[in-house]
């Protein structure tokens, strides 16, 4: 967790919130989401994979073939706690794929090498 993104305010929050068995506030959610989303689309910069993470955000990245028109062919979907997660490292990509946490489309729509950020 050396990343400033996973050590700013909003993202502790949110987890803080989480670890007590709270919701974290809407706002907070969805700042915490998407302060992850952008570091990922930074580590991994490129189109070929669109994450999605609803309601609270969306972002295509990791290097290869450039997606244009219509429903992207590499699909990453999962909700807002999965996304927390996964990014912080408390959880792994295999584990939440194996227990349905994460829903995946498209040969290219892993994300194991990226995370945790």
């Amino acid at each position: 967790m050396s990343s400033p993104h996973i050590k700013s305010a909003v993202v502790l929050a949110a987890l803080t919130a989480l670890d007590e068995g709270r919701t974290p506030e809407r706002q907070v959610y969805r700042e915490a989401v998407r302060t992850l989303l952008t570091a990922l689309a930074e580590r991994a910069p490129g189109r070929s994979v669109e994450v999605r993470v609803p309601p609270y955000g969306a972002v295509q990245c990791v290097p290869g073939p450039r997606h244009t028109r219509g429903t992207p062919p590499n699909v990453v979907e999962m909700t807002p706690d999965t996304w927390l997660a996964l990014a912080t490292g408390r959880l792994s990509w295999a584990r939440a794929v194996t227990d349905g946490r994460v829903q995946v489309s498209g040969n290219r729509a892993d994300l194991a090498d990226h995370l945790p950020l």
